[in-house]
């Protein structure tokens, strides 16, 4: 049964076979018919006779010049491999250059969140070089070990350094109201009524404070720096109260680095976050369901215009929104756990504020 033209001849898979090793191998010279070649040769008889069946091949037009040797064939094999790479390559940039990329009104939008997050980001992009390491008051002491203070252990297994925790909190009411007047700024954000704002803010601060930390992982000193100033370890943060929150941000903060995210990226994601449709209790859902498909889709065109080379970059971002929002959810879970165990003079009444239902 025929399958495609080969050799300049239809034929099935097995005189294709037949007359490609009869050439390569150069096996016809050799090949006798004991009938003085007048074989009948069809699809019954054709495994009989060798040169009948080859004499047959090259009257019905099979071209032995197109059979290839093994070195021209491992040349086209290839050739094929480098134009189908080729081809790949045109496609990814014609993809490229035909992904919108953002219109005029959402290059405003674009600016006015980047500037709420110039305006609100402690340090900027100075940060590196106005932290400060977290160490133990008593300098003999390493990092991890930090303040040989009294530990108050918690209902969920976790003991809280108290000298860190009020390290921590010195740090926590001014990064609340950074991530405060963040919203402020953005304008959609201000026309809400204000118990939706209050909804959305106590929802996201925690998230957007997480966000602005693992954006300042450093791999080199195993950190990150928080509020912009004070440089931590796993474990300092871990004992300072955050427990197993801790964890999840230092993870976040390495996958986030591969993504050498810019301002306007950590902006926008700040704005996915804030205006999160489904936190309980609001009334105006829709208006901002709507806004924050405003952001997404000019924060898909910004990442157009960006033109990553990581392969899948919008959706794997798009999964840090999950992960910081799993944060969030752990974050409430380990303050209720906090609150009951921990003297309650030591948490700042703005940090009470937000965090409590």
């Amino acid at each position: 049964k025929a399958t495609g033209y080969h050799y300049r001849c239809i034929t099935c898979e097995g005189c294709k076979g037949f007359f490609r090793r009869t050439i390569q191998k150069n096996l016809h010279p050799s090949y006798s018919c004991k009938y003085d070649g007048c074989c009948i040769i069809d699809k019954i008889t054709r495994n009989q006779c060798q040169l009948c069946r080859f004499k047959k091949c090259v009257a019905v037009g099979m071209a032995m010049d197109l059979v290839l040797d093994d070195s021209k064939r491992v040349a086209k094999r290839r050739l094929i491999e480098e134009n189908r790479e080729k081809r790949k390559k045109e496609e990814m940039v014609k993809s490229l250059k035909t992904r919108p990329e953002p219109t005029s009104s959402e290059w405003e939008l674009i600016r006015m969140v980047t500037e709420a997050h110039r305006h609100t980001n402690a340090q900027g992009s100075h940060w590196k070089q106005k932290r400060k390491f977290l160490v133990s008051k008593e300098t003999t002491s390493p990092p991890e070990d930090i303040g040989q203070s009294p530990m108050a252990p918690t209902s969920d297994g976790y003991k809280v350094d108290l000298e860190a925790f009020g390290e921590f909190t010195k740090i926590i009411t001014p990064a609340i109201t950074r991530v405060v007047d963040f919203a402020k700024k953005l304008s959609m954000f201000s026309e809400l009524p204000c118990e939706d704002q209050i909804i959305l803010l106590k929802g996201c601060c925690m998230e957007i404070m997480s966000l602005r930390a693992a954006v300042r992982y450093d791999p080199e000193s195993e950190t990150l720096t928080l509020s912009g100033e004070m440089a931590v370890k796993r474990e300092q943060l871990k004992n300072g109260g955050l427990g197993v929150v801790s964890d999840a941000i230092f993870d976040l903060g390495k996958s986030l680095a591969q993504f050498n995210l810019d301002d306007t990226e950590v902006a926008l994601l700040q704005a996915v976050l804030l205006m999160s449709s489904d936190r309980t209790g609001l009334t105006c859902v829709e208006k901002i369901e709507k806004c924050q498909e405003m952001f997404l889709l000019a924060f898909e065109h910004y990442i157009n215009y960006r033109k990553h080379n990581i392969p899948h970059f919008w959706p794997k971002l798009l999964m840090k929104v999950t992960d910081l929002r799993m944060i969030g959810a752990c974050h409430a879970s380990r303050f209720l756990h906090m609150k009951v165990e921990c003297p309650t003079e030591l948490f700042p009444p703005l940090f009470l504020e937000v965090f409590e239902d």
